[in-house]
């Protein structure tokens, strides 16, 4: 049987690798990264591969020749990783490691088209313009012969954004069964008929999504685009997340317009419903603008525009650790929000259920501290929090 590094080195001369995904840390007191994955690339009309490292809070990419790809992957087979996935033009690779780096080569047929990706050509998107997009017509971003609105081209980008976003999600989610997830201050909607479009009808998962607003002329609007697109489980209702009781347990929470405590709120319902995934964008984060103190950073807080910016900052500071402790992986990432301003955050979190808490809770502890500040997150959590910051 061909050995691990024979193939590597088949695969790379040749040019036939498409995709790769590795993953399965072997010793977890040695890991950096949790799973790196691998695509072939063109630039300059060479052929690279873009290494993509998956860290717990951010996402790192390097380009490497054939040489350095050869190097690096072999290195991850003979100490790192347990598995690998690797797609070629002629077959698919399911590699296996043991304990005692014996490995086992699985071979299928290939599963995927090879689709060389130039970074001198134009960006392929999930949702891409000439693909004829009901919902995207409906709301006036693609014409009925598929081009987009150049008016409205900055908020298509921005829903192939976050859907890039929400495809990450999907591991950690059960598609077994009907998935339930909850859409707070959907607004007009682009982005939730967008995640519907996208894992019902493009990913054939079985949903059920709720879209709730203040506003009862949105959710009048939206209930009635949601009949005429045929989106049968997509419905809108008129409240906010505090009250929403009809669900007991929901999959996925998406906050992107609550503004100041009200994602807060919203971030407590999420794990008291044991969200596996939340999503959240804050916005209009003022709570905490008369409350910090701190008088080492004087010379910034005395300064308003500076000093709303850092609490906005600390805020969601305090959030991102919250749900870390609450056993939640979370990543704050840069989230382009047309609604508010051009670049805002997200704050994404996949629930791991982690029991090693107490640095987090240290940290979170010192921080306050440091800022002088009571924030509100700990009375929208309760005792669920405070039992833990004890």
């Amino acid at each position: 049987m061909q050995n691990v590094s024979e193939l590597v080195e088949k695969i790379i001369n040749e040019e036939s690798l498409i995709y790769a995904i590795f993953s399965g840390v072997r010793n977890k007191s040695e890991k950096t990264f949790n799973k790196v994955s691998i695509k072939k690339v063109i630039i300059k009309n060479e052929v690279k591969h873009q290494f993509e490292y998956f860290y717990d809070k951010n996402v790192e990419h390097k380009n490497l020749d054939k040489e350095e790809t050869k190097a690096e992957i072999n290195k991850y087979f003979q100490s790192y990783f347990k598995q690998a996935l690797i797609n070629t033009v002629d077959s698919d690779y399911h590699i296996l490691i043991n304990k005692k780096a014996i490995s086992k080569i699985v071979k299928k047929a290939a599963s995927k088209k090879d689709s060389e990706v130039s970074h001198n050509r134009k960006k392929k998107y999930i949702l891409n313009e000439g693909e004829k997009t009901p919902f995207l017509i409906e709301l006036g971003i693609m014409t009925e012969e598929g081009k987009i609105v150049n008016s409205k081209y900055d908020k298509f980008k921005q829903i192939n954004r976050y859907l890039e976003l929400v495809s990450d999600c999907i591991p950690y989610l059960d598609k077994s069964k009907t998935l339930r997830i909850i859409d707070f201050g959907c607004g007009k909607a682009y982005l939730t008929f967008a995640l519907y479009d996208y894992l019902v009808l493009k990913m054939g998962y079985n949903v059920e999504i709720v879209g709730l607003d203040l506003k009862e002329n949105v959710i009048e609007f939206c209930s009635d685009l949601s009949k005429k697109l045929n989106f049968e489980n997509l419905r809108f209702v008129q409240g906010d997340i505090k009250g929403f009781t009809q669900f007991k347990e929901v999959d996925m929470v998406i906050s992107l317009h609550a503004c100041n405590t009200a994602t807060d709120d919203a971030l407590a319902t999420a794990v008291n419903w044991g969200a596996k995934v939340i999503l959240a964008v804050p916005c209009c984060q003022h709570e905490l603008l008369k409350k910090i103190k701190n008088n080492a950073m004087f010379p910034m807080l005395k300064f308003g525009i500076i000093k709303e910016k850092l609490s906005s900052l600390i805020t969601d500071s305090l959030r991102a650790n919250v749900l870390e402790i609450m056993g939640y992986r979370t990543q704050v990432l840069e989230f382009i929000d047309m609604e508010h301003t051009p670049k805002n955050i997200m704050i994404r979190a996949f629930f791991e259920d982690t029991q090693n808490i107490d640095k987090v809770v240290k940290e979170y502890k010192q921080f306050k501290i440091q800022w002088q500040i009571s924030p509100y997150i700990e009375e929208a959590f309760g005792k669920k929090l405070t039992d833990k910051l004890e």
